[in-house]
């Protein structure tokens, strides 16, 4: 009787725990949502206030884009067309009811919706991202791992020089160091465009090099503090095999901070590397800002921004969500 009594209070325990834990994150999920609002508010004000007070007319840089003279009267006929006449407050108030309603506006160079340009240059930076994320998770995790095993060793010595090397060199200097190589002397691979399959690899490599020498890095710290731990002594006192020691009880606990990292890097590369897209001439959201940029195409800009910003919350969120998930020791912040 006793023993069932005890089970009983175990069992409620463990569901009191669980409803406690249940309400703890989806208290935090509902204040990071609240966040949100308040930091893509907050972003899009700020840029709406920098686009403002820049120099340079939109409407006359519509017109030259265009082959059309810009004449005084026909640029003050596309700014009250445009709405650019309005003062900075009605400006805004109007774009951001559009916003509240699901529309971005109408690209200035483009005469399209915005959100219609975004979702047509989205597909080619998700293949790119995709693309260099799995190069560097399927290189970066084994030289992290053999860096910290051979620790002090040649081999640790030449993966460190190479991360040193890949960090050291910008993108941009990376990008036409393989443009030269594999495109002009070599003509193995195209250098500019989308064209097939081929053309995604001049361009992954370029933004794969420095995230690979970065996470290696990374690895190795954490793989190197995990290894002085007391657990690692004592699974290596209980005769257990180095390779099931790294994999099982190691390389688990080193993710934590990494996964971080790749979220942050994600977040990055889905927003455009504009530096490495623009080189390329690759037709992804990156190089759609920098043309928005030189065109002062305002509603374009403002939606790349709230794309940048929606994606950095929410994968923050995530990541956030699933370190707490792997180690329920860390508590989520949930105090208002």
């Amino acid at each position: 009787m006793v023993e069932r009594d005890r089970l009983y209070h175990s069992i409620a325990e463990r569901w009191s725990l669980g409803e406690r834990t249940s309400e703890r994150v989806s208290r935090y999920i509902i204040k990071r949502l609240v966040q949100l609002v308040a930091v893509l508010f907050g972003i899009t004000f700020l840029t709406f206030l920098l686009t403002y007070l820049s120099p340079g007319d939109p409407a006359r840089l519509m017109l030259m884009s265009t082959g059309i003279t810009p004449t005084d009267e026909l640029v003050m006929q596309v700014r009250t067309q445009l709405g650019l006449d309005q003062p900075f407050w009605m400006r805004y108030g109007t774009w951001l009811g559009q916003v509240l309603q699901g529309d971005f506006g109408t690209s200035y160079k483009y005469d399209r919706p915005v959100v219609d340009i975004l979702l047509s240059r989205l597909p080619a930076t998700l293949r790119l991202t995709g693309s260099a994320m799995l190069i560097v998770i399927m290189i970066s995790f084994p030289l992290g791992i053999l860096s910290a095993i051979y620790r002090n060793k040649w081999l640790d010595y030449a993966i460190r020089l190479f991360s040193f090397a890949g960090l050291s060199m910008p993108s941009f200097w990376l990008g036409m160091l393989l443009m030269l190589l594999f495109g002009v002397q070599l003509k193995l691979l195209p250098v500019m465009g989308s064209t097939g399959w081929n053309s995604l690899i001049l361009p992954t490599c370029t933004l794969a090099v420095p995230l690979i020498a970065q996470y290696s890095r990374q690895i190795r710290a954490v793989m190197l503090d995990e290894m002085s731990q007391d657990y690692v002594s004592g699974a290596r006192s209980r005769g257990v095999k180095e390779r099931q020691v790294i994999m099982h009880h190691i390389l688990p606990n080193a993710l934590l901070p990494i996964v971080t990292l790749m979220g942050m890097s994600t977040g990055t590369l889905l927003g455009g590397a504009a530096i490495v897209e623009s080189l390329f001439v690759w037709p992804g959201v990156g190089q759609m800002a920098v043309d928005a940029i030189f065109t002062r195409d305002y509603p374009l800009i403002q939606g790349y921004v709230m794309w940048m910003a929606t994606i950095y919350v929410t994968l923050n969120l995530l990541v956030d969500l699933w370190t707490h998930l792997r180690d329920p020791r860390i508590r989520l912040e949930v105090d208002v």
